[in-house]
């Protein structure tokens, strides 16, 4: 039996890593990444679902069906829309487990419009600049807090 479900997001250019910038956001494809969450809810009992988007309206449907489907928390990289997506946060608004936000740069020591997250507004953490590493600690966090949970 599942321990709960959990929604990986990964938003716009994401599907690039790997071969975009790689000074910055590493090697790692979204691929290894996503295999290494699969095997690391596995082995907590959790299922997760990792789904990639360029664009803001498909991120805010996956959002959305989470709300319905009894996802208990979505971690999120919502790369660019980060700094501009009000209709994220709203959306991350309306969903009632836990969030998590994920970037593998830290945003902080990079462009002064990156410093500013309207998806910080909603997160119950926030995890920067540890790389590929940063979702795996993300995943961890929530795999903790819903142990004996119910969830």
């Amino acid at each position: 039996m599942s321990q709960g479900k959990v929604l990986v997001l990964h938003g716009p250019n994401l599907n690039l890593l790997g071969t975009r910038q790689p000074e910055i956001y590493g090697l790692e494809t979204l691929e290894d990444i996503n295999n290494a969450l699969h095997e690391q809810a596995a082995l907590g009992g959790w299922e997760i679902t990792c789904r990639q988007s360029n664009h803001e309206g498909e991120l805010i449907d996956f959002i959305q069906a989470a709300r319905l489907d009894g996802t208990a928390a979505i971690i999120i990289n919502p790369a660019a829309y980060t700094h501009t997506s009000v209709a994220i946060l709203d959306a991350l608004n309306a969903f009632d487990g836990r969030v998590i936000e994920v970037h593998l740069s830290n945003v902080h020591k990079r462009e002064s419009f990156r410093h500013h997250s309207y998806v910080s507004l909603r997160a119950d953490g926030v995890i920067a600049g540890l790389g590929s590493r940063g979702y795996a600690s993300a995943l961890a966090a929530v795999m903790a807090a819903g142990e004996g949970s119910g969830s």
